[in-house]
């Protein structure tokens, strides 16, 4: 049996640094590329206990939608999505929750994390509710960032500190009881229609 002799394998020759050098411009070029990511990549999502980040985006109706305008209030945010079935699935509870605490004072907004394109679709989903809607994309400022997950709703009592981040339940999204739990303790009571004399 004839062997066959094969080469060396050529082997580099080990570096006397422990590390790889960058050199100036490379270590620079990377310093600039995360300096120009933007902030809400780099936050944290927002906390239960921390005051609401800011959050300015123009509302489908055209009206402009300012979390800090609406101190006084309690604040209802909810991120979702039209491709998310427990979005879709919460949106009428969230509707009716509205319906009928929006005169004691509780805002929402339905913030659409879909793309600009899809506008016409988050519209058609939110002409059948009577709360309003936005495009996160939309925002010139949006201190929530993107969600790790949909559909998220942060409730913000009337000093503008988030008290809770409600997560879908199952498929259909946040429950009815959930959002009693988290909002109606910081609303304002209810004025007794008929005072006693």
């Amino acid at each position: 049996m004839a062997r066959i002799a094969l080469p060396e394998p050529k082997m580099p020759k080990p570096s006397s640094r422990p590390f790889p050098m960058f050199r100036p411009w490379g270590l620079l070029l990377a310093t600039l590329l995360l300096g120009a990511a933007p902030s809400a990549l780099l936050a944290a999502p927002p906390a239960a206990g921390k005051s609401a980040p800011p959050l300015i985006v123009p509302q489908l109706d055209g009206h402009e939608f300012n979390l800090a305008k609406l101190r006084g209030k309690v604040v209802l945010v909810n991120v979702w999505a039209t491709w998310c079935s427990p979005c879709r699935s919460e949106m009428p509870t969230l509707d009716a929750f509205y319906r009928r605490y929006h005169a004691r004072g509780l805002d929402l907004l339905g913030l659409s994390i879909d793309e600009a394109p899809d506008a016409v679709q988050v519209r058609k989903v939110m002409r059948q509710f009577s709360y309003p809607g936005a495009l996160a994309s939309a925002a010139r400022v949006n201190g929530f960032g993107e969600p790790i997950a949909v559909p998220v709703t942060y409730v913000i009592d009337a000093q503008g500190v988030i008290r809770a981040q409600l997560q879908a339940e199952g498929p259909s999204g946040v429950s009815r009881q959930a959002l009693q739990e988290a909002v109606l303790p910081l609303l304002p009571h209810a004025v007794a229609e008929h005072p006693a004399p």
